[in-house]
C-alpha cells in the first residue's frame, strides 16, 4: 500500500490520547471504517466504499509517516510537529487536546530568574525543543533525552529540571515539581503531505474545510 494510489486516501492517526478524539470528529464527517480502533491488530484498516484507508501509528512516528507520503493526511499533536520539524503542510488546529510545553524544578532549587538555571541538567523528551528555547533565552544547560515518566529524574538526580507537556498540572504538583516557565501551547493539527496536497487537492481541501465547519459549529467533540 503506497498513498501515491490515487483511488485511496491514506490518514495516519496517533496511538494515545489523540486517537479517539481524532476518530470520533472523522467519523462525524462519515471518514471512518469497520474495526477503526486503537488496539487493532490489523495494520491497514480500509473503508473500500469511501475509499480511504487509515493507519495507526506511533505518536512520534506519525510525521514522518506523512513527510514521506506513507500516508496523505494525519492527525498529530503540535508538540510532535515543532520536535520532529518535518517537511509537512499543517492545515487546520483541530482544537482538541490542549496542553502546555512547561520547564518545572522542585520546589527547593526554584530561582527567581530562568537565567539562574543555567548549567544544570535537563530530561525531556522533547530534547529539540528545549534545546531551541534555552538556546534563545541564551541559556547553557545538558539536555538529556528520556521516554519514560520525566518527573522521576529529578527524584534520583538524573536531572535538576524537566521539559515536559502537561494538561492540568496535577502530576507535577504531586511530585512537588514547580512550574517556572511555559514553553507553548499545543493542540491537535490536521497535517498533509506536500505532494498529497497538490495531487488529491480536491479531497484533502473538502476533508479540511469539512473539519473547519465542525470547529466552526463547536459541534467537533
Amino acid at each position: 500500500m503506497t498513498s501515491s494510489d490515487m483511488n485511496y486516501l491514506t490518514v495516519a492517526l496517533p496511538k494515545g490520547k489523540l486517537f479517539e478524539p481524532a476518530a470520533a470528529m472523522l467519523a462525524k464527517l462519515g471518514y471512518s471504517a469497520e474495526g477503526l480502533r486503537e488496539d487493532s491488530r490489523k495494520l491497514v484498516i480500509s473503508n473500500e466504499e469511501k475509499k480511504i484507508r487509515f493507519i495507526i501509528t506511533k505518536t512520534a512516528d506519525l510525521p514522518t509517516y506523512v513527510e514521506y507520503g506513507a500516508a496523505d493526511i494525519g492527525i498529530i499533536g503540535k508538540d510532535v510537529l515543532l520536535e520532529e520539524n518535518k517537511n509537512v503542510y499543517e492545515l487546520l488546529d483541530l482544537k482538541f487536546g490542549l496542553c502546555r510545553m512547561v520547564v518545572a524544578v522542585p520546589q527547593a532549587l526554584v530561582q527567581d530568574k530562568l537565567a539562574d538555571y543555567a548549567h544544570m541538567r535537563v530530561a525531556t523528551k522533547y530534547p529539540n525543543i528545549a534545546q531551541r528555547f534555552f538556546h534563545e533565552a541564551g541559556i547553557q544547560l545538558e539536555i538529556i533525552k528520556l521516554n519514560g515518566s520525566i518527573e522521576l529524574a529529578p527524584m534520583v538526580g538524573l536531572a535538576e529540571i524537566i521539559v515536559d507537556l502537561v494538561e492540568t498540572g496535577r502530576t507535577l504538583k504531586e511530585n512537588k515539581l514547580v512550574e517556572v516557565a511555559t514553553l507553548h501551547q499545543a493542540t491537535a493539527r490536521f497535517i498533509a503531505n506536500r505532494v498529497s496536497f497538490k495531487m488529491k487537492f480536491d479531497r484533502i481541501n473538502t476533508m479540511t474545510e469539512e473539519l473547519r465547519g465542525l470547529l466552526s459549529a463547536g459541534v467537533a467533540q
